[in-house]
């Protein structure tokens, strides 16, 4: 695949004159809704098999051919190149074949009543694509029992794929992660127990393998307490033979405070089977408008992250959307931004002929839009290039696999370019 950034006065014939296949093709591969409108700045996944990277700020021959498991003189001589030439910043290279990594990939799933039909055929839609499932969530109550989802189907046509199904576990109380849920757990052995069998039983009734429990906002005078409870879950899970996973917040320090203080990177990863990293959320519902995943911060974070846990039990965390921010902004008004799906962004700049920028720091792309009442709005999303720069930092620091929150979200580039740069392992 090519990732192939649309230039002022090109449409969608011409480019795919360029690259030798109809525009069709690029169409289909990359869901337009409309062939003949695109939008200046706009990323599209050219269905051609090459392989090509594209230099990113910092970045030498040497620095990307460690990327790729090759050599300088190799990338030379494929790009006709001298060994010493200097980079320029989006210069393409040509790379040498080589065998695709097998990484783990663990979606996320948040079924709801109103909407299950529909996320029952995304389901069937992603389960080739997939290591585990995760089934989001089973919400602890006070007295160990647990607030179900409603799951339909779904675990059986993970099944039946081949795929793993993940029983994932809250603190969520009143639609909210809650420290001071989570210490009941911690404290009261009673009610801990409860817990645990509750969660095998039910793991053992719809045929969950990994329990993954994604405790939040833990309170930092919690840090052991919580690194013994999850110690009491692994000798309970274990021998019913369940795996214990667990997800992680955007951490890049030992930092005993702040609202990640009550998380140990280390000691987590020493007890649980696998962890995902939550490298997502700098840009929010309430925040400024901002790159949802930069790089530059989910860079800070993996390298804290690989220095505490074996890189072959980290998952990369990965945002399948964006946020319409609409002025005056949220931390002024209070007003939420609104999420939107890559492909709905799209769209959006498409509607409004607004010119996609890309800012290459946070290698995530933007753009700006006034509303039929005059008010600015500011995009931020993902799409083929900032899912590939991703991709790229998986690869550079050999994790065990990608993380996506969550299915329902139409992002078609990535699950081509994940294809492209991956075989997916099922276990």
């Amino acid at each position: 695949m090519l990732i192939h950034v649309v230039q002022q006065g090109q449409n969608l014939y011409g480019i795919g004159q360029t690259y030798g296949i109809p525009y069709e093709d690029i169409a289909r591969a990359n869901e337009l809704t409309n062939p003949s409108r695109i939008v200046v700045g706009q990323a599209l996944v050219i269905p051609v098999p090459s392989r090509y990277h594209w230099v990113l700020p910092g970045q030498s021959l040497y620095v990307i051919a460690r990327l790729y498991g090759t050599t300088v003189e190799e990338l030379a001589r494929l790009n006709g190149i001298s060994p010493n030439s200097m980079l320029s910043i989006g210069q393409r290279l040509l790379l040498p074949q080589r065998r695709k990594p097998i990484i783990d990939v663990f979606l996320y799933v948040e079924p709801r009543e109103a909407i299950i039909d529909t996320i029952v055929q995304e389901v069937r839609n992603r389960v080739d694509d997939l290591t585990y499932l995760g089934m989001f969530s089973y919400e602890a109550q006070r007295d160990g029992s647990l607030k179900a989802p409603v799951i339909d189907d779904i675990p059986e046509i993970a099944a039946r794929a081949g795929v793993l199904n993940a029983m994932v576990v809250s603190n969520i109380e009143n639609f909210a992660f809650s420290g001071d849920l989570a210490h009941v757990f911690f404290t009261d052995q009673t009610v801990q127990n409860r817990l645990f069998e509750n969660i095998v039983r039910t793991a053992k009734r719809f045929g969950f393998s990994d329990i993954h429990f994604d405790f939040e906002f833990i309170i930092p005078a919690d840090r052991e307490l919580y690194n013994t409870f999850l110690r009491n879950a692994r000798a309970r899970f274990h021998p019913a033979g369940l795996t214990l996973s667990a997800a992680l917040p955007p951490k890049s320090s030992a930092a005993l405070t702040g609202i990640y203080g009550g998380i140990d990177f280390k000691a987590i990863g020493e007890i649980c089977d696998f962890v995902t990293l939550m490298t997502y959320e700098w840009g929010y519902s309430y925040s400024d408008p901002q790159a949802v995943s930069p790089l530059n911060q989910v860079r800070r974070v993996v390298e804290f992250a690989v220095s505490q846990i074996p890189s072959e039990k980290i998952y990369l965390g990965q945002n399948l959307y964006g946020y319409d921010w609409k002025y005056p902004y949220p931390p002024k008004t209070g007003v939420a931004a609104k999420a939107l799906s890559p492909q709905q962004a799209i769209n959006l700049a498409i509607n409004h002929n607004a010119n996609i920028q890309f800012d290459s720091v946070a290698q995530a792309p933007f753009f700006l839009y006034w509303d039929n009442d005059g008010v600015r709005h500011d995009v931020w999303f993902e799409d083929a290039r900032s899912i590939q720069a991703k991709f790229n930092l998986l690869k550079e620091f050999n994790l065990r696999g990608i993380m996506y929150w969550k299915l329902g979200l139409a992002f078609p580039q990535n699950w081509l370019l994940l294809k492209d740069n991956f075989t997916v392992r099922k276990r």
